[in-house]
């Protein structure tokens, strides 16, 4: 039903887009001036411009009966009285309608699997994505929804072999950073979310690593918005970002605000706990590389009023504290327990 009903919009909403209105620039009937002169069996606009030039021919040769031959025109698909308006609407609300069973089936657990690996299904919400433009704003959100659900179980890597098209994965991707960059609060968030998810999976780094840096530097700016959603999101997806690997964690350091807003977070604190925790265990990921010293001893005063004050978060703190405080390769687990205790 997506599909019927995307078959039915695509090709009218993106002619329409591109389509310049010079309302009554050189002609009073149509108003689409003198630039649309080809004629072509392909053009949507083609029955009126042949309305038009016999308008024209017929009011030069004083015909009184020329008018008539606009009837046709007002009830045509492009026409003022057109009526399939109310036929689409029913298609659109039938799309929405199955979108959302889609989004349904994907919070069983016994469907995700089975989902993760139907490629009609995941080709469909890749499309809704990338045409978020011009698609029902319910329809894409409910796109986005069924592939944070799915995350866990997708392997964009062997989809992309198995339907020998290796341009998959970066669709994939590419619809959901932009879907990122949205200001619309469902959309950003469920694509935070997704992407944490999505690189747990070790056969997703080839995909997700060569867009880190945009990643990395949208997930940081949503850690300053108001919202709690929007912080959670990306508390979560920049946790699951800094187990990956070294580089993983040396680029975040290196990002602009991150381990300040991070630290805000905890310093706030979020309204939950769970998200304070895991900002306070994503800094300890990044004191663990040496490179990262000179960034975080920026915040020792900080990590060390957050050790001594917050006794939920006093072990994490500490263990950053010695991490910053001791030399480079030197890990001894027993000056560990003399800062936690």
């Amino acid at each position: 039903m997506v599909d019927d009903w995307r078959n039915i919009s695509n090709p009218k909403e993106s002619g329409k887009l591109f389509k310049p209105r010079l309302f009554g620039s050189s002609c009073v009937f149509s108003g689409f001036g003198s630039e649309y002169e080809t004629m072509s069996p392909h053009d949507p606009l083609v029955r009126l411009r042949a309305i038009q030039e016999g308008l024209t021919l017929d009011s030069s040769t004083g015909d009184k009966e020329g008018p008539r031959k606009g009837f046709e025109y007002w009830l045509d698909e492009e026409g003022l009285f057109n009526l399939d308006e109310e036929g689409r609407a029913e298609r659109q609300l039938c799309a929405v309608a199955a979108s959302n069973v889609v989004r349904n089936f994907s919070f069983m657990p016994e469907n995700d699997s089975l989902m993760a690996r139907n490629t009609h299904c995941l080709e469909t919400m890749i499309q809704c994505i990338e045409d978020y433009h011009t698609e029902d704003e319910e329809l894409v959100t409910n796109a986005i929804e069924t592939f944070v659900n799915l995350a866990p179980y997708l392997n964009f890597r062997a989809l992309s072999e198995k339907m020998s098209e290796q341009t998959m994965e970066k669709r994939a991707i590419e619809a959901i950073l932009r879907m990122l960059e949205s200001p619309v609060k469902a959309w950003h968030c469920s694509a935070a979310e997704f992407l944490g998810r999505l690189i747990v999976n070790p056969d997703n780094e080839p995909s997700l690593l060569p867009y880190v840096h945009q990643i990395y530097k949208r997930l940081v700016d949503l850690l300053s918005l108001p919202g709690a959603d929007a912080q959670a999101a990306a508390v979560a997806a920049l946790y699951n970002f800094a187990e990956v690997n070294m580089d993983c964690r040396l680029r975040l350091a290196s990002e602009r605000w991150a381990i300040g807003r991070l630290v805000k977070i905890i310093q706030a604190p979020h309204a939950l706990s769970e998200v304070c925790r895991k900002a306070a265990l994503t800094l300890e990921s990044l004191s663990s590389e040496p490179q990262n010293k000179s960034l975080l001893l920026a915040y020792e005063h900080t990590f060390a009023e957050l050790a001594f004050s917050d006794g939920k978060f006093s072990d994490t703190f500490a263990r950053i504290l010695w991490e910053l405080s001791s030399r480079s390769g030197s890990k001894v687990s027993a000056a560990r327990g003399v800062w936690g205790s």
